[in-house]
């Protein structure tokens, strides 16, 4: 029996209605159902203190008949292998919603990177590579930034891919710093898609983006970048959240004071220009668009009734359960779905991969262009495949996915 608080359980449950509605064959569904590779790796590590730690790494390649398979690389001390083929999968789908020619990748270790020194994360790092090194490559597997990790952990996967090869492949991994080859406007990206996305969202409403009020619940690099860009957007932040706390001001937050008082202090507890609040109630506020950008389950059949925003555009994962859909479309409120509204960031991966390939850089004003063309396109197909099958957005978004890789297999065929 699924487990629809379990991630990879609750992508097979979405994916199940998906294909039904699609019509799509069961060979091809038991294909989908299940990645086509996990490995899974024991990395010995020699910490600070002169003791041997082994730490346990994954990478899961979900489907790669559109491309090398792509995902980023989490540090976390709560990673499950359900989780990394849950991620794996939701890359399939995603970038298969954005048209970017790649399939679905996800690693990670299991590990509390806010506990270790910057040499215990280096070797980690290096060892975890080391052990995955056979899956890797600029045209089998690009591993990206994730929870936990940052441009430094992928210089460090990067320079040991090279040191391992002899070659320069700087497309090997995305997500590194401009020296190496990143790209220009990465660092914002999944943030301009999550712009792109509550824009696009308003206006199918008939409401500007301009004066909305908005909620924000998580306040890393997709909470915090989407804070900014939506609020030099003309959006009003009223509540915004991250792990130590939550707070509030009906009247607006300065989003940009918030920014230097988080570098500052690590957390939006204490901002002298909002009052504190319970999380919980974050996610209930009336708001014209709430963002959850924290983790997976963070709307479930427990709150999904009480969730009073016009518009959700989830930034994070997996953050509302299946139970929840069906609460939510019969209040009215409209999903943008994970596997469309946070794509900005693999889009601008791939266009990293991209320049990479080539040896020639865009301008940021270039890349952003291009990510407003394809999130606006993307946006655009995913409704018009919700209303040609009279479903809700999710699942809209997960039969287009389901049509462009079934196309892709049909297309290449199967070996035998």
């Amino acid at each position: 029996m699924l487990n629809q608080h379990n991630a990879f359980d609750a992508m097979q449950a979405r994916l199940r209605v998906a294909a039904e509605l699609y019509g799509l064959e069961d060979a091809l569904f038991q294909v989908f159902i299940a990645p086509s590779r996990s490995l899974i790796v024991s990395c010995p590590v020699h910490m600070d203190d002169g003791r041997w730690e082994v730490f346990t790494g994954y990478r899961v390649q979900h489907n790669m008949a559109r491309g090398p398979s792509k995902g980023g690389i989490r540090f976390d001390p709560r990673l499950t292998l359900d989780e990394v083929k849950a991620g794996a999968a939701w890359n399939t789908w995603k970038t298969a919603v954005v048209d970017v020619p790649f399939g679905g990748g996800k690693g990670g270790v299991v590990c509390d990177p806010t506990t270790m020194s910057q040499g215990e994360l280096e070797r980690l790092t290096r060892r975890y590579v080391a052990e995955i090194m056979d899956v890797l490559g600029p045209d089998r597997d690009v591993p990206g930034i994730d929870m936990g990790t940052n441009s430094q952990v992928i210089a460090w996967v990067l320079d040991t891919y090279i040191m391992h090869t002899r070659k320069t492949e700087n497309a090997v991994v995305t997500g590194k710093p401009i020296s190496l080859g990143g790209s220009l406007g990465r660092t914002e990206a999944t943030g301009r898609g999550i712009l792109i996305s509550a824009r696009e969202a308003m206006q199918r409403l008939g409401k500007p983006l301009a004066g909305a009020t908005l909620a924000i619940q998580g306040f890393g690099n997709v909470g915090s970048q989407s804070a900014r860009l939506l609020h030099e957007a003309g959006a009003r932040m009223v509540a915004v959240s991250d792990l130590k706390g939550a707070i509030r001001n009906d009247r607006g937050i300065d989003t940009h004071a918030l920014l230097k008082h988080h570098a500052e202090f690590k957390t939006v507890v204490g901002f002298k220009g909002a009052e504190p609040m319970d999380p919980k109630e974050l996610l209930t506020m009336q708001v014209d668009i709430l963002v959850p950008a924290a983790t997976e389950n963070q709307i479930t059949e427990d709150n999904a009734a009480k969730v009073r925003a016009k518009v959700v555009v989830e930034g994070a994962n997996g953050p509302t359960s299946p139970e929840a859909d069906p609460i939510l479309l019969d209040n009215g409120v409209l999903v943008v779905p994970d596997i469309l509204a946070n794509a900005g960031g693999v889009t601008v991966s791939y266009f990293e991969w991209v320049q990479n390939r080539l040896g020639f850089y865009w301008r940021e004003r270039e890349v952003n262009e291009r990510l407003v063309e394809y999130m606006t396109h993307a946006f655009q197909a995913v409704f018009a495949t919700t209303d040609k099958f009279k479903t809700n957005p999710r699942i809209g978004a997960y039969i287009l996915a389901l049509d462009r890789v079934s196309q892709a297999l049909h297309d290449r065929g199967f070996y035998a």
